[in-house]
């Protein structure tokens, strides 16, 4: 189980990196402010810079990450040799496809605040009309995705500790008919 606890262990340290990534997206998230032109004929939008782009992407890499290394680890389950019936296969079953779908929320959340934080809106309008909606990154949106991440760390973790605990010591009883001597 050696190699499985180096799996493990890259699958912790990635989700958990990733995690804590989209947490610094949200602490990180830009903010704006109305400015007027020198001639007071223009508002815009002054965004400050933000790091929560650059954050957000890496979150969202590392989560795809964490799960293409479980994935292939555990040739996504389906594929390769027979697990042990039992309790442990039910219970990574369960487990896969749990990781699965918080992952594609945890991808859709980031994903989302990604392009938020990188879209700026409303750089110009003439003054005599309605000044300019400054939309920045919702208050939430990485902060889901932060959340997500952390329980496919959970999830995927426990998926492959289960799918290595039912893979180990089983091999299958051969199905053959005897012809034996009487």
């Amino acid at each position: 189980m050696a190699g499985s606890t180096k799996v493990l262990a890259a699958i912790l340290l990635v989700d958990l990196v990733a995690f804590g990534l989209a947490i610094g997206a949200v602490q990180s998230r830009p903010s704006a402010r109305l400015e007027t032109d020198e001639r007071q004929e223009w508002t815009y939008c002054v965004y400050r810079t933000d790091a929560a782009t650059a954050l957000g992407g890496a979150a969202l890499a590392l989560v795809f990450v964490g799960q293409a290394v479980a994935a292939a680890a555990s040739r996504c389950f389906c594929c390769g040799s027979v697990l042990r019936p039992g309790g442990a296969r039910a219970c990574a079953l369960v487990l896969f496809i749990s990781s699965w779908v918080t992952f594609v929320i945890a991808e859709a959340c980031l994903l989302a605040g990604l392009l938020q934080s990188a879209y700026h809106t409303g750089y110009r309008k003439v003054f005599f009309q309605n000044p300019p909606d400054c939309e920045t990154v919702r208050r939430g949106t990485f902060g889901a995705g932060a959340a997500f991440a952390l329980f496919t760390c959970v999830l995927t973790s426990a998926y492959y500790y289960c799918f290595s605990k039912a893979r180990i010591y089983y091999h299958r009883p051969e199905a053959a008919i005897g012809m034996t001597p009487l």
